[in-house]
């Protein structure tokens, strides 16, 4: 009789682990699935893909298989010397299962659906299959995490028109956005994606969260980070200065002999987390001004003068 490489089938390798073996099988089933293919003879090849799936996800049958995998080469099964077929002899196999896969395993495909098989009226068997998952970007800006109202957001299902026709179906949903999001993760919507077929369940939608750039803030982790500029007199005297948040102004002191570079927190003023809100970080900027005039020249003269500062002695 005909040889059944189930591996081949899926197209995964003998070490394939159990993850990888459902992945192929699910991206193989959508492929050739009777409602929305258009390939030959794919009613056939959805059925050899679920066969093949209906051994491999068992750890039980595909042992058994691997056993007597060894004997089949070029395309033909010969079993080993005294093995017994479990079907009683080459010439059974039941419905939708291969002649290869019932001489094996006999009747113990059962009554129950495998692989989104499912027995329906008068023994024969309905297809069901669960809906295709989706995965979108969904871009937000960040004070929209600090936001208790839902977000209207829209992406396309694939769906088969009266036709036959796979197409891509606008979709709007109402989204609250989790507390302590943040950049890159990944948010998983039950049963929003794709339809099933055949009675199956509906997809899943995945939201990817991209934190749109600020014009003020950058974002490290959980953090913000907001660049000050402050004047060198600022810098060396102190001073109480007003600092943007994501929810208005607020007033800080800077220290006297302030450095560039140097960090004052602003507590609770940063991004929502799982478990309270993170800190707003301001980053010293001592900026000089662009131009100035004579007075001005003459004072910045005589503070060099007097000050015997050297910020270059470490050098030395």
């Amino acid at each position: 009789m005909e040889f059944k490489d189930y591996y081949k089938i899926l197209g995964v390798d003998e070490a394939a682990d159990d993850k990888a073996i459902k992945s192929a099988y699910r991206k193989l089933a959508r492929q050739y699935h009777p409602d929305v293919s258009t390939e030959n003879q794919a009613e056939e090849k959805f059925k050899e893909v679920t066969e093949a799936y209906e051994v491999l996800k068992s750890p039980e049958k595909r042992a058994e298989y691997d056993e007597l995998r060894k004997y089949g080469q070029g395309g033909r099964f010969q079993p080993p010397p005294g093995w017994q077929s479990a079907g009683g002899g080459d010439g059974y196999y039941e419905g939708d299962f291969s002649e290869f896969f019932s001489s094996i395993f006999g009747n113990r495909g059962g009554d129950a659906g495998f692989g989104g098989f499912q027995r329906g009226a008068g023994g024969g068997r309905s297809y069901a299959i669960k809906g295709e998952d989706i995965e979108t970007e969904l871009p937000i800006f960040l004070e929209d995490t600090l936001s208790e109202e839902s977000k209207t957001i829209e992406y396309h299902l694939p769906q088969v028109d009266a036709q036959g026709r796979r197409v891509k179906v606008a979709k709007t949903l109402k989204v609250k956005i989790p507390a302590g999001v943040s950049d890159g993760e990944r948010i998983r919507l039950k049963n929003q994606g794709g339809p099933g077929y055949n009675g199956g369940a509906n997809g899943d939608l995945y939201l990817r969260i991209r934190l749109v750039p600020h014009p003020l803030f950058d974002v490290q982790g959980h953090n913000l980070l907001v660049t000050v500029p402050i004047a060198p007199w600022e810098a060396v005297l102190g001073a109480k200065i007003v600092v943007p948040t994501l929810e208005g102004k607020v007033n800080i002191t800077v220290p006297a002999n302030s450095q560039a570079g140097q960090k004052l927190r602003i507590k609770g003023k940063g991004l929502q987390t799982k478990t309270g809100r993170a800190d707003l970080f301001a980053v010293l900027k001592i900026v000089v001004p662009a131009s100035s005039d004579a007075a001005a020249q003459a004072q910045w003269q005589a503070l060099q003068e007097a000050s015997q500062f050297n910020p270059r002695a470490d050098w030395q």
